[in-house]
C-alpha cells in the first residue's frame, strides 16, 4: 500500500556539506515522491551540493532559526505538498535512510500514526559510536518521562522519525521551542493526542561529522525534558493547560 501514498522526505540541514550526498543518494526514491532541505543559514557548501544534487525543495533561512526551528519550516512545507507521510531524516547520515521504506510501510498500513528509529532496541547505539554519557543521559531520561507520562518507549530522543500527516496538521508544532528541545516536546504533543507511535531498532553511526550538541545545551535539554514531562501530567491528570498542550 505504500505506492498509494505520497511520501515527503525533510532534510533539516546545517553545515551538511561533507555528510549530504551520501544520505540523499540512499534515500529510496522508487516509494519516494519529494525531498525537501531546509538549510539553516550554513556556513559551509551545504546549499552547493544540494543544488548539485538536484534536490526539487531547497528552503534557506536567512538566518539560523535553530534546530526546531528548522523543522517547522520542513513540516509546513511537506504539508505544502500534500504529503501522507512525512520523514526526518539527518542529513548528517547519522541514521540509514534504508529505514525509509519500513516506517512508511508501517504508517501505510495503518498500524502506527508514528514511526520512531529507535536506536536503543538492540545494540545499535553503542555499536554504532554513541558516547558512553549520552548514551546513559538517554536511558535516564527515558525511564523517568516513561514513568511520569505512563508509556513505555525505548527512547524520546531519536532524531529519526517518520509521521502520518494527519499528525503535523492537528497538532500545533509552532507553539514548540525553536532549540533541541523541540523534537520533545512533539513527542509529548503526540502521546497527548493518543496517537499510535511505533518503534523499530534504527543502527546509526556516530562520526566527527555528526551532528552534536554541547555539554551546556545537552544539560538545558535534559531540565526541559523534565519541565515537558511535567507539563505532559498536569495537562492530562489535572486538565492544567500549557502553551504546547492547547489543543
Amino acid at each position: 500500500m505504500i505506492e498509494n501514498n505520497r511520501i515527503v522526505i525533510i532534510l533539516p540541514a546545517y553545515n551538511a556539506g561533507r555528510t549530504l550526498e551520501k544520505t540523499y543518494n540512499e534515500i529510496p526514491f522508487h516509494i519516494v515522491d519529494e525531498v525537501i532541505l531546509v538549510d539553516d543559514y550554513s556556513t559551509d557548501n551545504t546549499l552547493e551540493v544540494a543544488k548539485k544534487l538536484g534536490i526539487n525543495h531547497i528552503v534557506e533561512h536567512n538566518k539560523n532559526k535553530g534546530y526546531g526551528g528548522n523543522q517547522k519550516t520542513c513540516y509546513q512545507k511537506a504539508l505544502q505538498l500534500n504529503a501522507d507521510i512525512i520523514i526526518m531524516l539527518h542529513p548528517d547520515y547519522q541514521y540509514t535512510p534504508k529505514l525509509i521504506e519500513s516506517m512508511s510501510y508501517l504508517i501505510s498500513n495503518s498500524l502506527f500514526d508514528v514511526v520512531l528509529g529507535s536506536r536503543i532496541l538492540g545494540n545499535g547505539a553503542l555499536n554504532g559510536g554513541m558516547p558512553l554519557y549520552k548514551y546513559f543521559s538517554n536511558r535516564i531520561l527515558t525511564f523517568i518521562q516513561n514513568l511520569i507520562i505512563g508509556e513505555k518507549l525505548s527512547e524520546y530522543h531519536t532524531g529519526y522519525r517518520a509521521y502520518s500527516s494527519k499528525v503535523l496538521s492537528r497538532i500545533n508544532f509552532n507553539n514548540n521551542s525553536n532549540n533541541f528541545i523541540f523534537d520533545n516536546q512533539l513527542l509529548c504533543q503526540v502521546l497527548y493526542q493518543k496517537f499510535k507511535i511505533g518503534e523499530i531498532t534504527c543502527p546509526t553511526l556516530y562520526s566527527e561529522d555528526s551532528s552534536s550538541i554541547n555539554l551546556f545545551d545537552s544539560l538545558v535539554y535534559g531540565f526541559g525534558v523534565l519541565l515537558i514531562s511535567m507539563q505532559f501530567f498536569f495537562a492530562k491528570k489535572m486538565n492544567i493547560k500549557s502553551q504546547i498542550f492547547d489543543n
